[in-house]
């Protein structure tokens, strides 16, 4: 067997074509090439030797006759553009400015086809053209520094076709483009493919400086149109639209215009185009869309309208945001809550007599009484609750939990309850009515619910400490009249409300629920102490309250005792100070109660009246039926207060239970009034409860001294807080101090800087601090 592997294989070699002769004729060369040009230009190639004519012009590169063969190309190629305008696109010139928008499409369509069609022409006579003259492009093309035949087609395209300075190709092309794209507009359908077909060769054109000319001669001039458009557009919409509608439009317009730029224009285009869709629908509407009567942001919300409200966020948060879109619609947003707040603050104010007093009647206005009163305050919060909820599902469902937009709804809510001086009660009230005991048609986890509402409301209050005050004082009576649901429902209440402001919030409330454990051992203990002495006519329970805690121990109303109920008080202070000393026993019958047997013509009734009710009924005792006291007889025996007098006499004549007669008769007390004991009283029931408002709203009397109490506690709050922050720092400026103190007492209340100020007078001539030499800080003297 032979092997062949030691042998070398020779290295095959391209030989070069022999020389011609002298006989060689380059004219005979070029037109057989040229004659080959035009049969491929009139698209009979299929006829062709590709490699005849590959060597016709490999010749003339070979003989230095590139630059002959390079210019001779050229003119074919533009002989043969103008023969294609001429033939495909002149005809195409619109006739004239139809008004028919169909019309006017189907001649757009036509011109544009016809330039394609000669755009594919001249796309497809090149590249057969590149072929055969790949040798020129390589050698001559190069050397010269002259483009290569394609690219140089291109530019001839530009100049014999668009920029034909012989008919107005350019012009009448762009006219049908910016006609197809306005039709559309107008709501008809178009032809997008020639559109696209004829945008895609501006966008290979390229002018010299190398820029696609589709953004030099068609960009510029469509935005210039589509800004007049949009201009009488938005004046057309805001004319014949409400808000929801013209959002809608903006909207649809919006997601056209970027369809548009992303198919048959160019994705560079859609954020130009955007602009001037914002920059005319919306930038210089947004407050006039907002507050649209009718259909604007308010009566959107007042129709839970959702997907409106979505689109007007989307639009002026994500469109508009450099234009003022988002401030617009916060604003708006604040501004329909702080309208809705202002009307439930009025409609729902005692003092004005609630919805329902829109005139006088006879010539007298119409005066809630407490029950009124007691009911528009809660309705109140409920009302403030109820706006809350709305807005918190605005706020997930429509707003996306947009942060910026929840602190804009926050900060309106807190705006406008803390407009109601009045918030701090009706909110205790509100708690107070659903703690206590016997409330219908709630379950313990609604109400508890409920509770955890009304904290939130909570939170908006500025002057917790006036809440805290409230609070204590409906805390007091739901405990002393055994009126609580329960005791884990009022202890969860707390540390509800010690999470919220602390320890300190609630210290002397759970002193009070200490009392009340404290009360009922001393009252065992009293009750093994009657059993060795003498006791009372009457059988009296106690509650011992430590005055610190309890919040109407010091101001309670007083009135005068019967024999009875002195004796049996007097029984039980030599008990306590035998186990106290130093200490005194103040009664407060104003938050007591009484069971009493009360003696009718058809039946005795067991009562459970207030102390207050059982001294007024004492009076009655040696009275005839037929007999009356007058008010002035009845305040002038008890003592009581007018205000609290009139309540009292209120629920025995003029409530469900009518213990006593009131001449004449009518819902409410004057001081002209004169009573008599209803002897004819029936019921069914053997023991009847007959109940105060335990709870009421306060008068402007009541409330100018709770007011007066919260400023005298408030100013012995700063005063401590400005000592302490000077025992800390020693030496302080004015401004700086006002600041930590402002600071310091934010979570009970906001302290006016006049306040602050007083104070620290009051405290430097009490000699707790001195002004520095600047007269502007101050030395803490030890």
């Amino acid at each position: 067997m032979s092997s062949t592997h030691g042998i070398p294989r020779p290295k095959p070699k391209i030989k070069p074509p022999k020389p011609r002769g002298p006989g060689t004729n380059v004219q005979e060369d070029w037109v057989k090439l040229s004659h080959a040009i035009k049969e491929i230009q009139n698209e009979r190639a299929n006829q062709l030797s590709f490699e005849e004519n590959y060597r016709y012009g490999y010749n003339l590169v070979l003989y230095r006759q590139g630059d002959f063969l390079y210019k001779n190309v050229k003119t074919l190629i533009d002989e043969y553009l103008t023969q294609l305008t001429e033939e495909f696109i002149v005809p195409a010139f619109a006739a004239g400015n139809h008004a028919d928008p169909t019309t006017r499409g189907q001649e757009g369509e036509l011109l544009m086809k016809g330039l394609r069609k000669v755009w594919d022409k001249h796309n497809s006579s090149m590249r057969k053209l590149s072929d055969i003259l790949k040798y020129m492009d390589r050698v001559y093309s190069v050397s010269a520094e002259v483009p290569q035949i394609i690219p140089a087609g291109l530019k001839l395209f530009l100049d014999n076709v668009l920029h034909r300075k012989t008919s107005p190709v350019q012009e009448q092309v762009v006219d049908a483009i910016l006609g197809q794209i306005q039709v559309e507009r107008d709501g008809y359908t178009i032809n997008q493919t020639a559109v696209k077909e004829c945008v895609e060769i501006y966008l290979q054109l390229e002018d010299q400086s190398a820029k696609q000319v589709y953004f030099t001669d068609i960009e510029p001039v469509f935005l210039a149109e589509t800004r007049k458009f949009y201009v009488a557009e938005a004046e057309k919409l805001l004319q014949t639209c409400d808000a929801a509608e013209y959002l809608r439009r903006v909207e649809q317009r919006l997601d056209s215009e970027e369809a548009r730029a992303y198919y048959y224009l160019s994705a560079s285009t859609s954020p130009a185009v955007k602009a001037i869709v914002e920059a005319n629908l919306l930038s210089p509407h947004l407050d006039t869309i907002v507050s649209m009567t009718g259909s604007g942001l308010d009566a959107m919300i007042d129709a839970n309208k959702t997907d409106d409200i979505n689109r007007m966020y989307r639009l002026f948060f994500e469109v508009s945001t450099h234009t003022g879109g988002p401030q617009a619609f916060r604003k708006g947003l604040r501004e329909s809550i702080l309208s809705r707040g202002r009307l439930i603050n009025e409609t729902n104010d005692p003092l004005n007599g609630g919805p329902d007093e829109v005139e006088e009647e006879k010539g007298k206005s119409k005066q809630n009484t407490p029950v009124q009163a007691l009911s528009l305050a809660l309705k109140w919060v409920q009302d403030s609750l109820d706006l809350k909820d709305k807005f918190d599902l605005i706020l997930k469902y429509a707003l996306l939990s947009d942060r910026t937009c929840e602190l804009a709804i926050t900060e309106a809510l807190g705006s406008f309850i803390n407009l109601n001086p009045r918030a701090p009660e009706f909110i205790s009230l509100f708690i107070d009515e659903n703690l206590k005991k016997g409330l219908k048609g709630k379950s313990d986890d609604e109400v508890d619910i409920v509770l955890d509402k009304t904290i939130t409301l909570f939170r908006f209050i500025t002057e917790k400490d006036s809440f805290e005050r409230y609070y204590k004082s409906h805390l007091a009576r739901r405990l002393l009249l055994n009126r609580s649901v329960s005791d884990d429902a009022e202890r969860g209440m707390l540390a509800k409300l010690k999470v919220e402001c602390g320890f300190q919030f609630t210290k002397k409330m759970e002193g009070m629920f200490n009392d009340m454990k404290l009360s009922a051992d001393v009252m065992s203990s009293y009750r093994d102490y009657l059993a060795n002495t003498t006791a009372p006519a009457v059988e009296i329970n106690v509650t011992v309250m430590t005055s610190t805690f309890w919040p109407t121990t010091n101001s309670g109303a007083m009135c005068n005792f019967p024999p009875e109920l002195l004796q049996a008080c007097g029984s039980f202070e030599r008990f306590y100070n035998t186990r106290h000393s130093g200490r005194r026993l103040t009664w407060q019958p104003a938050l007591g109660n009484v069971d009493v047997k009360v003696a009718f013509k058809a039946k005795k009734h067991e009562l459970n009246v207030s102390t207050f009710a059982l001294v007024i009924l004492l009076l009655f005792e040696k009275v005839a039926d037929d007999d009356f006291l007058t008010y002035e007889d009845i305040k002038n025996s008890t003592q009581i207060p007018d205000p609290e007098l009139q309540r009292q006499l209120q629920t025995l004549a003029c409530a469900k239970f009518k213990i006593l007669k009131k001449h004449p008769p009518s819902r409410d007390i004057s001081t002209t009034d004169s009573f008599s004991f209803n002897s004819d009283f029936t019921s069914p029931l053997h023991k009847i409860k007959i109940s105060t408002v335990a709870s009421k709203v306060e008068t402007q009397e009541e409330r100018r001294e709770t007011q007066d109490r919260i400023e005298e506690e408030r100013k012995q709050q700063a005063d401590a807080c400005i000592v302490r922050v000077m025992k800390d720092r020693k030496v302080l400026g004015h401004n700086e101090l006002v600041n930590e103190v402002t600071r310091q007492l934010a979570h009970r209340f906001h302290p006016n800087p006049a306040m602050i100020k007083r104070r620290i007078e009051a405290l430097i001539e009490r000699e707790y601090l001195e002004r520095r030499e600047d007269r502007k800080s101050y030395n803490y003297l030890a």
